[in-house]
């Protein structure tokens, strides 16, 4: 199996304006998706942010320390091309959503589950017009048909660079809400991701924190920052 790596070849990293958008050049030449598409994106900053990694690379190209222009590419190579089945699939979240399935017991977790994602659901109700019901134990109950389809009108709503990173603020904390909110600004993003990881954090009080749980919250966590500024980038 060969290891060849590619390599930077370039000097200059640069913007350049383009039909939709602005494309990314390197010493002229116009970078590509993976999918040997055209990478233009939508707005000056994200441009400048793609490009500004490109540039950071040194030697062999680190894609992992490209965030922004993975995401772009998500969105152009696969999010362009299947954004209904994708919308479809956020939305669904909102039929089964993480804040409104609460614990029966012990009682502080009862109370802390009240405490912290009530305010979110009242936040809802508020920003988005949907009103959503908690329910106990494990069981899906749906929802009321209306307030799922106003959540669906809005995802489907999103363009593809939206909805590439709205992607990973929903996967990531089980809660088209907190997916919304984080759109909204509703919270500092870290506070948002905090909520997302309520259970995980009482068990970890309860019962001590495990090292490798942690580690994989960690990368989740800078996953779900990333794709809270991608989203602004747009």
């Amino acid at each position: 199996m060969s290891d060849w790596k590619a390599k930077r070849f370039w000097t200059d990293a640069a913007v350049v304006p383009s039909d939709g958008g602005f494309a990314i050049e390197l010493d002229g030449r116009a970078v590509k998706t993976p999918a040997k598409r055209a990478l233009v994106v939508p707005t000056l900053s994200m441009a400048e942010a793609v490009a500004a990694e490109w540039q950071a690379q040194e030697g062999v190209i680190k894609p992992d320390t490209m965030p922004v222009t993975k995401t772009a590419n998500a969105a152009i190579d696969k999010v362009s091309i299947q954004h209904g089945e994708v919308a479809d699939m956020l939305a669904a979240y909102g039929d089964a959503d993480l804040l409104c399935y609460r614990a029966e017991s012990p009682e502080g977790l009862v109370v802390r589950q009240m405490e912290i994602w009530d305010p979110m659901l009242v936040w809802a109700k508020d920003a988005l017009d949907v009103e959503l019901e908690t329910r106990t134990g494990v069981i899906h109950q749906g929802q009321n048909p209306v307030a799922i389809q106003k959540l669906s009108d809005r995802t489907h709503a999103l363009d593809a660079f939206q909805l590439a990173a709205f992607h990973d603020l929903v996967s990531l904390s089980g809660s088209l809400i907190l997916g919304f909110a984080a759109t909204f600004n509703a919270r500092e993003v870290d506070e948002l991701w905090d909520i997302s990881r309520l259970d995980e954090i009482w068990q970890a009080e309860q019962w001590g924190r495990d090292d490798d749980a942690e580690a994989l919250a960690a990368l989740k966590k800078a996953s779900f920052g990333h794709a809270h500024r991608m989203f602004h980038l747009c």
